[in-house]
């Protein structure tokens, strides 16, 4: 309706040899129904362009437009143009909807194009807690939504698993280890202390006694504990991946040292205090980067620049990394690496995951009551539930800091949102399971009231909200209209009966309402949350 709406604008210009582009013409859903369906500010754009008055402008649209859709056209303010649409197209979406089903809401705009989103990438040295769960909740939102939307998307973990973090990992496992055979033992300074480091101690003593372990089986034992249960949490948080990348592979494969001496070969290098730096600051970073220490080891930019050129390589039109708020920094440094090797830095898009505090009311949680550590994902989601877990983080955008408030997450009430929509998914459900006599309807004769028509018209809305918020990368787009669908059914349900002894008026309704769910439950599937269909 909008795109009809801007080729009628952009016909009505021509004719006044008014050249525009449908980009170029607005066409907005006015707040208040009164002002009509559909609401246009070109008449304003045009007046400095043209030297005259906006609505003189607004009025010679409106006397050259002619469209069997439209039912009027007001001109408002000082030159709105509002269109009052005819309610056949919004009546004809509801077979529409029945028919696509899950497919209802998706669209081409992504052309297929490959997409990499990065996001989690955790280190194997601990379990999964609040933050990783806010970053996995976002990553696979949006890879949800923008397959939707027609993009080609690929989910991609990447596994820290060389370098210095390793190698304390190993000294605290072999710490705890010598503790649970009865030695004395020192954890390193920079060690990890999780209970999960125990149990892989205990795993190890298990298995090969008070003697028979070194450094390779306890780096083995221990990143394939640590990476399997993140593996599983992750799956049990309804979050997949494609592919599981490896740091220690790019140096195997040598990618880290031909990037080094590519580096070097095109003079983007110098030594300085026994290190080697590159010249980041020519394009635009705010001071050179080390890349090898000193002492001869790599700092974690070198195999990091390895990493992009290696997912670079592998033809995707964009790269999305999910990174936390303490690497905002980073950008800068990468952005500037990728053009030292010849890539498009434009092409890396960063989101900045901000912080995420956990309440219970007004009191502030830090702490899991199980084992002292932060709260793990497991945790918060045994108490909360799955899906609000899913939804109380896909519902604020990633660029604000948030509160996950468990009191309200936890509310079996209207108060908590996720609550308030999967009770009209439901009760629309329990109404459909209680009528066996639906049949097709080809014509509505029966729906009139604005409480039924403002329920189709955000209905109508599902396609475009998609293909906004994937433009934005925004899945709280989806959180905010499915809540605001779910508030438009309920206004309905209130006001109006859907079963009745008029069969008609009854079966309109419950292909309404059909329709409703079919919506409610694509928008809870893009954001991770499953419809429940009793409570």
């Amino acid at each position: 309706m909008r795109e009809m709406l801007q080729k009628v604008l952009q016909e009505a210009l021509e004719k006044q040899k008014i050249l525009k582009s449908l980009d170029e013409i607005i066409i907005e859903i006015p707040k208040n129904a009164s002002n009509g369906d559909y609401s246009s500010n070109i008449a304003m754009q045009l007046s400095k362009e043209l030297h005259k008055n906006p609505r003189e402008i607004a009025l010679t649209l409106q006397e050259q437009i002619k469209n069997d859709q439209i039912e009027k056209i007001e001109i408002a303010g000082p030159g709105f143009l509002n269109f009052f649409i005819k309610k056949d197209y919004l009546f004809d979406n509801i077979n529409t909807i029945i028919e696509q089903k899950e497919n209802y809401g998706k669209s081409s705009i992504g052309a297929n194009q490959k997409w990499n989103i990065e996001f989690v990438s955790a280190n194997p040295t601990g379990i999964l807690h609040l933050g990783h769960a806010r970053g996995a909740s976002y990553g696979d939102s949006l890879a949800r939504l923008l397959e939707f939307a027609g993009y080609s998307v690929t989910r991609e973990y990447y596994i820290n698993d060389a370098g210095n973090q390793i190698h304390n990992l190993e000294l605290s496992i072999i710490g705890r280890y010598e503790e649970l055979c009865g030695r004395e033992s020192t954890l390193p300074e920079n060690g990890y202390h999780g209970k999960e480091i125990i149990d892989i101690a205990l795993d190890l003593k298990n298995e090969y006694g008070i003697e028979g372990i070194n450094e390779n089986i306890v780096k083995q034992k221990g990143l394939e504990y640590l990476l399997g249960k993140i593996r599983k949490d992750l799956a049990d948080f309804r979050v997949s991946f494609d592919i599981w990348s490896s740091e220690k592979s790019i140096y195997e494969n040598g990618l880290v040292e031909n990037v080094k001496q590519d580096l070097i070969k095109n003079e983007y290098t110098y030594e300085e205090d026994g290190a080697l730096w590159i010249k980041t600051t020519l394009f635009g970073d705010s001071k050179d980067r080390v890349i090898v220490k000193a002492d001869g080891s790599n700092t974690y930019l070198l195999p990091d620049i390895a990493y992009h050129k290696d997912k670079f390589s592998r033809g995707y039109d964009k790269l999305i990394n999910v990174f936390g708020a303490d690497h905002h920094g980073y950008i800068a440094r990468l952005k500037a690496a990728l053009s030292m090797i010849g890539e498009d830095p434009d092409k890396l898009n960063v989101q900045i995951l901000q912080m995420v505090r956990l309440v219970r009311g007004k009191e502030e949680i830090k702490m899991s009551k199980r084992t002292g550590n932060a709260v793990s994902i497991n945790e918060l989601v045994e108490e909360v539930g799955l899906n609000a877990t899913r939804y109380f983080f896909a519902a604020r955008s990633i660029d604000t800091q948030m509160d996950f408030d468990l009191e309200l997450a936890t509310k079996q009430s209207n108060d908590n949102p996720v609550y308030y929509i999967e009770y009209a998914y439901a009760r629309i459900c329990s109404i459909l399971s209680e009528y066996h006599e639906k049949e097709p309807v080809f014509k509505f004769e029966t729906i009139h009231s604005s409480y039924a028509i403002g329920l189709l018209q955000k209905m109508y809305e599902f396609r475009n909200i998609v293909e906004v918020a994937a433009k934005k990368q925004a899945p709280h787009m989806i959180v905010n209209y499915v809540y605001d669908l779910a508030t438009l059914f309920h206004t309905f349900y209130a006001h109006e009966k859907v079963l009745t002894d008029d069969s008609k008026y009854t079966n309109e309704r419950i292909h309404l309402i059909e329709a409703t769910a079919i919506v409610i439950k694509n928008a809870l599937t893009l954001i991770g949350v499953k419809a429940r269909e009793k409570m």
